[in-house]
């Protein structure tokens, strides 16, 4: 992407106005967010990562000029990982938007595990898995 504008908070998910799009993600506790760009389905690793610096209250924001509809994506999402407190922020997850019209693509179990904790580890779901759950070929 070659420009960036700040965008706006509101509506929250991907919105199109006919001449780019505004991303906007809320987040109460996030301390940076990522917008990753795709070029297609299959791809393993973003072809574009937009750091979003545009917050109102916790929404996140940006507007890519000149993207358009069908424009696959996902957010990285940076924070603490205090799983006692709640808070769960791992970004090495590559996150669905919870706004998203449609999904594409397929989780590969041997490349990378969606879930933020190392499934089988003694410490159960407080322990944090760092491998990259970008989406990948199947």
């Amino acid at each position: 992407m070659n420009e960036v504008w700040p965008g706006r908070p509101a509506p929250l998910g991907a919105s199109w106005d006919g001449e780019g799009v505004n991303f906007a993600l809320y987040s109460e506790n996030a301390e940076g967010v990522d917008l990753c760009l795709f070029d297609k389905p299959t791809a393993v690793q973003a072809t574009a990562v937009v750091p979003i610096k545009q917050r109102t209250r916790n929404t996140w924001h940006v507007y890519l000029p000149g993207c358009s509809p069908g424009q696959l994506y996902g957010y990285r999402v940076h924070g603490p990982f205090e799983p006692m407190r709640g808070l769960r922020f791992n970004s090495a997850k590559l996150l669905v938007d919870p706004y998203a019209g449609a999904l594409t693509g397929a989780v590969n179990w041997a490349q990378g595990s969606p879930f933020s904790y190392p499934l089988g580890h003694p410490d159960g779901d407080l322990a944090r898995d760092d491998s990259d759950s970008s989406v990948s070929v199947p």
